[in-house]
């Protein structure tokens, strides 16, 4: 009787220390990028300091609209792959060549992440300036078993290629194409 008291005590606490890991949900994804480019800082600055006129620089940018360098403000961006984008301005330091910025209303089926803060920063480097994009973000589909074009590689990957292409357009913009 004392055995299986015992028994049946363990099994339940050990069915409670499980629970936690077979529901947690999505974990929070990051992407960074970073591109040098053979300009001056305030240079660089000049294209990609202007939150409203990414569509300038960025080749997977169609067009872009609202928005200017005051936290708050919000831009929308549509995006050549289809589909429309609005992001909050949070924070924005001309001095220091940085904003950062949010998801404001998620389009899952044009960006697969539900949510997404991201920052650009542009600092001296040798031969000219460093551009940094970096970003944390949540997969699309946030339940436990997300389909592949929801869940997490997607998100990441989507992320990855936007920085890394918008870095090239920046670099190819303000380069002259190579």
């Amino acid at each position: 009787m004392r055995r299986s008291l015992f028994l049946m005590l363990f099994g339940l606490l050990a069915s409670f220390a499980a629970a936690p890991s077979r529901a947690h949900g999505p974990t929070p994804q990051k992407a960074l990028e970073k591109i040098t480019i053979a300009k001056p800082p305030a240079e660089v600055w000049a294209a990609v300091g202007a939150f409203s006129k990414i569509d300038k620089w960025h080749p997977g940018v169609e067009k872009s609209s609202g928005g200017d360098n005051a936290p708050g403000s919000e831009r929308t961006i549509t995006l050549k792959s289809g589909g429309d984008l609005v992001e909050g301005l949070d924070e924005y330091n001309a001095q220091e060549m940085s904003f950062g910025y949010r998801l404001s209303k998620e389009n899952i089926e044009a960006f697969p992440v539900s949510f997404y803060t991201a920052t650009i920063a542009v600092r001296p480097a040798e031969g000219g300036s460093e551009v940094e994009w970096s970003g944390r973000f949540y997969r699309a589909d946030t339940s436990n078993f997300p389909p592949d074009n929801l869940n997490d590689q997607a998100a990441v990957a989507a992320v990855e290629g936007f920085f890394k292409q918008g870095l090239e357009g920046l670099k190819a913009k303000l380069e002259g194409a190579k």
